[in-house]
């Protein structure tokens, strides 16, 4: 294959740099996982003075309270994760139990390491905004200590001309409340046991007398019925930690109203995602009655395995968090079309880490074909092709970008076009990439590597926000219409 001399640059780099700030950090429970640790620190606390109690806490107080919203709550939360282990002859003052929530709570810089992957939609409320300009959220995956990934969030506004401009950042960084007891849909549930290697029998009996939608706490009590029963303790065994895995990885947050939404952080909280949120993949979905909803494809990692997952929001102060299922559901980087498309639900995906796939469902967390959408045809993208972020929908089809990665694991960004009414037909792509890393760009974390997870059209441009060496962010810019016309040109 000759490689065409490359012609003038379609996009346009806009230059404010996003970077990481490692002074933004959350508080998070530090607590040993040996109990006898635990009992002794309590122990030891317990034996202070009134007077060095009090000193002590309030040179926490002093020291960490301006760094963190209401910081005295969270020292008591944590406190509360190992209240039941205080011996009953151990009475603990309003002091000493913030005291030991200090002891047992540490900082975390949630993007010390890295603030990268963006992803970018309008804002869910444009009020007050003027004529030719949009209010928008974007989304990062970030980086800190042991590489734990999780979810940021910045909000803006791009206006008539183009000019995008950032809200002030919060000097504070918010966990939400978690909530472990959401709705379970029986079907979903049932098939992803299946999926993840529960014998039928015992999944029959482990769901046996559940309604069609159950909670956590309906589905611990069949977990300590299914104890009694003859199955062979290795299945029942693996039966309950599978259900318990899944149950916790499907779950509510919930953010405060008067937090930022530049404060509000998706942090790792199930035993799924205990290494990460890698990669939120945010799209605006309209449903057919014209509704409003925000979904968000991501990878859950615990360090050995990876489970699709998607989340959902109205208002990015409270979102629901499901596992995908389906044969089709099984490997990293998905991205959901903006609507519905002859009824079904589309969505592009990775089976093999090679290609790029399309897959069309009745249900949104169910998957379970994938056909062949795109292999790498180009050299620059021999190595793999994946997609990057959802498509957006245009006159003359849906735009999709995707990365290829070359020699020398350097990646770029292209675009293709697919049929607006059938989007497993390509019907247009460029030869050659919009976005490579140039000289500037190619060193950090993980040099020659450009990547988006979604791009946003304002008027007649498209708005790509993209990540830099796995690093830091840029965003670029360009005309709608010219990368329509190359894309039919080439």
């Amino acid at each position: 294959m000759r490689i065409k001399e490359q012609r003038k640059q379609l996009v346009k780099r806009r230059p404010t740099l996003l970077n990481a700030e490692s002074a933004r950090v959350i508080t998070r429970p530090h607590i040993p996982g040996d109990k006898a640790r635990t009992k002794g620190l309590i122990d030891r606390v317990s034996k202070l003075s009134d007077d060095d109690v009090h000193n002590l806490l309030e040179a926490v107080l002093q020291d960490f309270s301006g760094r963190h919203r209401n910081f005295r709550g969270a020292l008591q939360r944590n406190f509360s994760r190992i209240a039941e282990q205080v011996p009953k002859r151990i009475f603990l003052s309003s002091e000493q139990q913030l005291l030991l929530g200090a002891y047992f709570t540490a900082e975390y810089s949630v993007e010390s390491a890295a603030l990268f992957n963006p992803s970018i939609v309008p804002h869910p409320d444009q009020t007050g905004v003027d004529k030719g300009s949009q209010r928008f959220v974007m989304s990062f995956r970030a980086t800190g200590e042991g590489h734990v990934s999780s979810i940021e969030f910045r909000s803006g506004m791009v206006d008539e001309n183009h000019d995008i401009y950032f809200d002030p950042i919060s000097q504070y960084v918010a966990t939400p409340e978690m909530h472990t007891d959401p709705v379970y849909h029986r079907l979903h549930f049932r098939r992803k046991l299946e999926e993840m290697g529960v014998r039928d029998q015992v999944t029959n009996r482990l769901l046996e007398g559940l309604d069609e939608t159950f909670t956590c706490d309906e589905l611990e009590t069949r977990i300590q019925n299914l104890h009694s029963t003859k199955f062979r303790l290795k299945d029942k065994q693996h039966a309950i930690d599978t259900a318990l895995w899944l149950a916790r990885s499907n779950y509510e947050v919930i953010f405060r109203p008067d937090e930022q939404i530049s404060e509000r952080v998706i942090f790792p909280v199930s035993e799924n995602e205990s290494a990460g949120i890698e990669d939120a993949r945010f799209v605006r979905f309209e449903n057919d009655d014209k509704s409003i909803i925000y979904y968000a494809t991501y990878t859950a990692y615990n360090g050995f395995d990876i489970l699709p997952q998607i989340l959902e929001t109205t208002d990015f102060l409270k979102f629901k968090m499901h596992t995908i299922t389906g044969e089709a559901a099984q490997n990293k980087g998905m991205a959901l079309f903006p609507r519905k498309i002859n009824g079904k639900f589309v969505m592009l995906s990775r089976q093999d880490g090679v290609n790029n796939y399309i897959m069309f469902s009745d249900s949104l967390r169910f998957w379970n074909e994938a056909e062949l959408l795109q292999e790498p045809v180009h050299p620059l993208e021999f190595v793999q092709v994946g997609n990057c972020g959802s498509p957006v929908e245009t006159s003359e089809g849906w735009l999709a970008l995707f990365h290829g990665v070359g020699p020398m694991r350097k990646y770029s960004v292209w675009a293709q076009l697919l049929d607006l009414h059938d989007p497993s037909q390509v019907i247009g792509r460029l030869d050659e990439p919009i976005l490579t890393p140039d000289e500037l760009e190619r060193d950090g974390y993980v040099p020659n590597v450009v990547y988006t997870c979604g791009s946003m059209i304002h008027g007649d441009t498209l708005i790509i926000p993209y990540g830099i060496a796995d690093q830091r962010c840029r965003i670029a810019t360009v005309s709608i219409m010219e990368l329509l016309s190359r894309l039919k040109a080439d």
